[in-house]
């Protein structure tokens, strides 16, 4: 994240620097899980978007979703 450091002055807020830091997290997460991260967000929100009654957000997390999803 040294490369990152300068860019997160630009982040807009501290609240716009903490939603970077969870998405980056996130991304990193799913590909540390083996998944390809743009498909696994992909899946993800469309779940969320079908789905109005989807009260197990932990099966979405990277570690618990089919391995290579």
């Amino acid at each position: 994240m040294a490369l990152g450091r300068k860019n997160w002055l630009f982040a807009g807020s501290g609240g716009g620097g903490e939603a970077a830091a969870v998405f980056y997290t996130l991304i990193e997460t799913a590909k540390g899980n083996g998944h390809n991260p743009r498909l696994w967000l992909t899946r993800v929100l469309e779940a969320i978007g079908r789905d109005r009654d989807l009260t197990d957000f932990d099966a979405l997390l990277p570690w618990a979703y089919g391995a290579g999803a």
